[in-house]
């Protein structure tokens, strides 16, 4: 589903209806956002991976971006 018309329509409708509607939407947004966050991990958990091989991969991958960013840091000094 495309994220953006229901968004469009929620910046339309607080837009319309900003001076006429007072109530706080901070229960409602945390109840959606919990439910979103446990979908998530429902929907991670019936994911089938190694996960030895993915540590190994992300650590391999963190190194080379820290090596990375010190190089390009040590040529700027030097500049």
């Amino acid at each position: 589903m495309n994220i953006f018309i229901p968004l469009i329509i929620g910046v339309l409708a607080g837009y319309l209806f900003r001076n006429r509607v007072k109530f706080s939407m901070d229960k409602p947004m945390s109840i959606a956002l919990l439910l979103l966050i446990f979908f998530m991990g429902v929907e991670a958990g019936r994911v089938e991976i190694d996960a030895f091989r993915l540590l190994i991969y992300s650590l391999v991958f963190a190194s080379f971006t820290i090596l990375g960013s010190l190089f390009v840091a040590l040529v700027g000094v030097r500049r």
